[in-house]
């Protein structure tokens, strides 16, 4: 038994060693060799960097059709392609300077192109750049990118708007997987944190193709950190305090892996006082406590990889009713509070065939939502239950032909255990097949592609008839076709275009097909309507792009129609004191875009101007606003970067002014917003002292100490405004 135990073990490290191999060189334009260039395997999520002769190996890469990224600050990111074929492959690049960031893979659309190459105009951030500008929650963070608001309670609940679409119309991707977590309520936050996320993807637009029911407005689309580099060990510690709210954010993480394995755990706690008005008195429990916890671990090898993932998320949040109340820097939440459990598992896996691959992804999330009033026992608890599974196989590439075909599916139930029922009981259940295709000629690129949805919705009888709380039940099928168009061309060597037509789809909500009772902080009588149709819009994107070794310019615009817009409409009666709402629908129309500039003049190497502006209106079908439309805002931005000696490496200081305007266009149940300007600052870089090193961050934030009330802000009926001045330092140890 023994030797064919050691047998097996041998002929299984035969296997796992008898990998392809590629390897090469990498240099700048005057052939010289590049050192700490990061040279990663997507899709087996493999990396490592270059020597000091700028050289570099990759071991255990699958055969067939292999996608290598190289990128390193200062340079333009190269994406290649390799077919392998045999168990050693050699693979020299010359990477080009460059003044602006670095292009980057995108993961979010079909097949993955670095941006300069995807037909789909995708906003990439990295959660270090949105840290450097010093917001607290990483909701804060998305708000910055050009195209992104979010409608807010106080300084802990935060909820994406893309475009001036928000709740169910924007989908939200973690760990490969969509993240439901009763996203209908105002008052609901992602229940994201930003520790362990390496990067967002934003799509703004419909993206039903690839994503179904809910993708109508857009996704966002969160990245999880990369492992350890092979046979390496790393541990890192930051640290960041906050002024206003006398805040801490802690984190810890570690990760390590093999040639085959891959590890890693992190943990982290967030924990916050009421915040700050410029008067000096604080908005009553608005403190909230956040503790968050992430592993992962992965195994990939020629012919396969796997992923599984796992995120732990616990808030305690405060919610602020009584306005400027009790004065204290407890962090202590008191009565009304959430309290909100959220568990996310994630299983990828990829397998690789002769010249094809399939991916599966498969993911189970667990929303546990409590509301109390005013003692331990919750007014209102639903726990949401949510399988998700994604299979797409990638055909072998034909000429300059791509092409893939998916199924996608959600099985989601919803039981309340509550005092009160916001919504009943419910089975939800998905499935949709679709296909797509990309074309390449030269500068020239085409993708289309279709698919069809069917979404089931069974609730449960509740409650008695004529009383807040009653439900009938309710079995209902929405179904759906659509598709998209895209073309990108580039019109000079640095003027690009992309044109982009795409249809999408969102089903009624429970909320909207139920509602019988006043929901949290809406002070009205809502009632929901069963006879709701599936919203279906077409939008049209053109996007322009110019971009040279010292100056880039973009100017993004989109229409955006919606057949069977839901929305609520006063019906002009009361019930049990409050004023009636129903749940109606119409067409509606949403059209605006983005433009802005990056100069970075030449030889002033260690400057940087960059400056956008972004708008949107929304109209229903008789001419009225849409509510919650952002108001425009234009940002600007000077940073410089510089070395101190051997203490102080890349450097860099950042002068934010931020104007947001007056919104008029409002709809009729809402109140006009006057304009306000923020200045802000940023200040940072790399410190060497001895054999320690760290990066360091410190920002301010409303230097001015403007007072100001945001539009999309949900204190804004009650006169309370947003935080004042706060200053952030943020500390980071690789240890």
């Amino acid at each position: 038994m023994k030797k064919i135990i050691i047998i097996l073990i041998m002929g299984f490290s035969t296997i796992l060693h008898a990998q392809n191999t590629v390897s090469g060189t990498i240099t700048d334009a005057r052939n010289q060799p590049i050192i700490g260039v990061s040279v990663y395997a997507p899709e087996v999520q493999k990396g490592t960097i270059t020597d000091e002769k700028g050289k570099y190996v990759l071991t255990n890469i699958p055969n067939g059709a292999v996608k290598l990224t190289f990128a390193y600050i200062g340079f333009e990111m190269q994406n290649k392609i390799m077919n392998l074929k045999s168990k050693e492959s050699t693979l020299n690049i010359v990477l080009k300077e460059t003044a602006f960031q670095m292009d980057e893979v995108i993961v979010s659309t079909a097949f993955n192109k670095i941006q300069s190459q995807n037909v789909m105009k995708v906003e990439h951030e990295s959660i270090k750049s949105l840290q450097q500008k010093g917001t607290a929650t990483l909701i804060e963070g998305l708000a910055t990118i050009p195209g992104v608001s979010q409608i807010s309670t106080g300084t802990s609940i935060g909820k994406p708007v893309i475009r001036g679409l928000s709740g169910n119309r924007v989908l939200v991707y973690s760990q490969g997987v969509r993240l439901e977590n009763q996203q209908f309520g105002d008052e609901h936050g992602l229940g994201l944190n930003d520790a362990g996320i390496e990067s967002v993807e934003v799509i703004k637009g419909p993206a039903s193709l690839l994503y179904g029911s809910d993708a109508l407005g857009g996704v966002l689309y969160f990245n999880p950190e990369k492992f350890a580099e092979a046979n390496t060990f790393n541990a890192n510690f930051s640290q960041k305090i906050f002024s206003n709210t006398l805040g801490s954010n802690s984190s810890l993480g570690l990760k390590t892996s093999t040639d085959n394995w891959k590890f890693l755990v992190r943990g982290s706690y967030n924990t916050h006082s009421d915040y700050k008005m410029p008067d000096g008195n604080r908005v009553t429990n608005t403190r909230y406590n956040e503790s968050d916890f992430k592993t992962g671990i992965g195994y990939s090898d020629s012919k396969f990889s796997s992923t599984f993932r796992y995120n732990f998320n616990k808030l305690d949040l405060g919610m602020p009713d009584a306005g400027i109340a009790q004065q204290t820097t407890t962090k202590n939440t008191t009565y009304p509070k959430q309290g909100v459990y959220n568990n996310l598992l994630s299983l990828n896996n990829i397998f690789f065939l002769k010249n094809s691959k399939l991916d599966v992804d498969l993911g189970y999330i667990a929303n546990d939502r409590s509301e109390f009033t005013n003692s331990n026992i919750a007014t209102l608890h639903m726990k949401l239950k949510t399988f998700n599974y994604d299979a797409k196989y990638h055909f072998p590439k034909f000429g300059k032909f791509e092409s893939i075909v998916g199924v996608q599916g959600m099985s989601q139930t919803n039981a309340n255990s509550g005092i009160d029922y916001l919504i009943p009981d419910a089975a939800t259940n998905d499935f949709g097949v679709f296909a797509t295709g990309n074309y390449e000629l030269k500068s020239n690129v085409l993708q289309a592609g279709l698919r069809f949805d069917n979404r089931s919705i069974s609730t449960t009888l509740h409650g008695i008839i004529g009383q807040e709380g009653y439900f009938q039940a309710i079995n209902k099928t929405f179904k759906s076709y659509n598709a998209s168009l895209g073309y990108k061309t580039n019109l000079a060597d640095d003027l690009s275009l992309r044109l982009n037509v795409a249809s999408g789809f969102r089903a009624p909500n429970l909320a909207e097909l139920t509602s019988n009772g006043v929901h949290e902080g809406t002070n009205r009588y809502e009632v929901g309507n069963n006879d709701l149709k599936t919203e279906q819009n077409v939008q049209t994107d053109l996007d322009l792009e110019c971009k040279t070794s010292h100056f880039e310019f973009f100017a993004n615009g989109f229409y955006n129609h919606i057949n069977n817009y839901i929305y609520t409409s006063p019906a002009g009666t009361q019930l049990n004191g409050f004023d009636v709402f129903d749940y109606i629908q119409s067409n509606a129309k949403l059209y605006g875009g983005e433009i802005g500039l990056h100069f970075h003049p030449h030889p002033l190497d260690w400057l940087h101007f960059e400056t956008s502006f972004e708008t949107v209106t929304g109209k229903k079908q008789n001419g009225d606003y849409l509510p919650l439309i952002p108001a425009n805002n234009w940002n600007n931005s000077i940073r410089t970067e510089f070395k101190i000696k051997n203490w102080l490496e890349d450097g860099f200081a950042t002068l934010n002014v931020s104007t947001t305007f007056n919104q008029n266009k409002v709809s009729g149940f809402e109140t006009k917003s006057n304009g306000y300007t923020l200045l802000n600052l940023g200040l940072g870089g790399k410190v060497k002292l001895g054999k320690t090193v760290f990066n360091v961050n410190l920002n301010g934030n409303n230097l001015s100490n403007k007072t100001y009330i945001a539009h999309l802000s949900r204190l804004k009926t009650d006169g309370i405004p947003n935080i004042g001045r706060n200053i952030i330092l943020g500390l980071n140890f690789n240890i």
